[in-house]
């Protein structure tokens, strides 16, 4: 797009609030290809004139869009287009009918506990404790707690860490693309796995980094593919989930690691390991095979609760110098708030109670799964947050049936990296209110497929 082209919607004619519509803009102007991924909107008072709108309303839009996923905004650069709209269809707005109730089949969050009181009572003492909590900038002593606390939750990952070995974030995300950031220079190619989460495809599109697929099979990364894109691309960076990958939900065995970490060392790779979903396997992660070669990332957001946006770059302290060389651009986010009932709910056991909880609730749904689904899921072994289910039918086909029986999942084209001719689709099973309703779900996906 031109430098001097300047976005100004058409905003449709109806009794929505404003901002809504605004956001509809940008939804549409994205699916329709007139804003492309790194475009950049209008300055949100410009807009606000053109469009005789409040500045406020123009703000709260822009807000609405960077939580859909669909652009991203920058102090000093402005907000631009996050991704295309095959991955922010997982972050719209879902809508239901009279008719048809949604049943969100797409979401990737922990079950939610409806009995729960546990932040309650958390708030309840963190007042009767501190009133002033929200009044000051995080410190020193506060961000150590921070690591210290990160450095004892992750103890359960195998992972014996000292607290300069790790960086506070505002989640798995930030923690991705700071890292991205650091150790990618513009333009510098990185590779991934053939289908990957939407939020790792978003940030290396935001940062404007080219990618390239690694072939996958059901021990997740394949060490000959990885050996041969990167000799064909000279990419360097790789960023990979190996322990419940999503979306296949796959687990990388020991020999798998090992021959990874083999491929690492021999091309002098740098690994940045997604380990949101780890603490819900047994599986341990790839990050001790790496040495100085790896960065691990994780938080609380996929295995306790999902509002708590708190993560942990981990890396040997040089790496993480280069990360954050001052030790304070990657905690500017954290919410004292969030990071004081996050280190009341680790040292008091809490957040080990909500994990397990969290596990069995998931192997109890995997197992529903498993029974209505059989054969068709991809990964039978390792009980997972989601499921990759086969779809001869039609991944696409098999995605609109579903939608008009008001279910929602996700077709493997919002993870392929490229053009791609898997047949398959991501079923969350931890998204639903309750296992009734998960199995409601799931006998709608299992009707369409016997019926296709």
């Amino acid at each position: 797009m031109g430098s001097n082209f300047v976005w100004i919607p058409q905003l449709s004619d109806d009794d929505q609030p404003r901002y809504l519509a605004l956001v509809d803009a940008i939804a549409s102007a994205i699916e329709g290809g007139e804003l492309k991924v790194g475009d950049r909107l209008p300055p949100q008072r410009r807009l606000a004139w053109k469009l005789g709108l409040n500045p406020s309303t123009t703000q709260q839009a822009y807000r609405e869009a960077a939580a859909r996923h669909l652009v991203a905004g920058e102090v000093g650069r402005g907000t631009y287009v996050l991704a295309g709209s095959k991955e922010a269809t997982l972050f719209r707005l879902k809508q239901s009918d009279a008719q048809a109730p949604l049943i969100d089949l797409s979401t990737n969050v922990p079950v939610a506990d409806p009995y729960n009181q546990d932040l309650r009572d958390s708030l309840q003492r963190l007042l009767e404790r501190d009133n002033g909590l929200l009044d000051h900038y995080l410190g020193p002593d506060q961000l150590l707690m921070g690591r210290i606390h990160g450095a004892h939750w992750l103890a359960n990952r195998g992972l014996a860490l000292a607290p300069d070995e790790l960086l506070l974030c505002g989640g798995a995300q930030q923690a991705l693309t700071l890292a991205l950031q650091s150790f990618c220079q513009d333009g510098a190619a990185v590779m991934l796995e053939a289908v990957t989460a939407p939020g790792i495809k978003a940030a290396c599109r935001q940062l404007r980094l080219p990618v390239h697929g690694v072939a996958l099979d059901s021990q997740g990364l394949r060490p000959d593919d990885l050996d041969r894109v990167a000799r064909a691309s000279g990419a360097r960076v790789l960023v990979t989930t190996p322990t419940l990958h999503n979306p296949t939900g796959a687990c990388t065995d020991e020999a798998r690691r090992e021959a990874l970490a083999g491929v690492v060392k021999r091309m002098g790779l740098l690994v940045i390991e997604d380990d949101v979903y780890g603490a819900l396997s047994d599986c341990p992660p790839l990050y001790p095979l790496l040495g100085d070669q790896g960065i691990l990332i994780s938080s609380l957001s996929k295995t306790v609760a999902a509002g708590l946006r708190l993560g942990w770059i981990v890396a040997h302290p040089t790496l993480l110098a280069q990360v954050d060389p001052h030790a304070q651009a990657s905690h500017w986010s954290v919410s004292p708030l969030n990071l004081q009932v996050a280190c009341q709910w680790i040292e008091e056991g809490t957040a080990a109670r909500r994990l397990a909880w969290q596990r069995n609730e998931i192997q109890e749904r995997w197992r529903l799964a498993r029974t209505l689904l059989g054969d068709g899921l991809q990964n039978s072994v390792h009980p997972s947050p989601h499921a990759w289910l086969a779809t001869p039918q039609g991944a696409d086909r098999v995605v609109s049936a579903c939608r008009a029986q008001g279910v929602e999942i996700v077709p493997a084209s919002v993870f392929a990296i490229g053009a791609s001719e898997v047949q398959a689709v991501r079923i969350s099973l931890s998204a639903a209110g309750s296992r009734a309703e998960l199995k409601r779900g799931l006998e709608v996906v299992r009707g369409i497929l016997s019926n296709h």
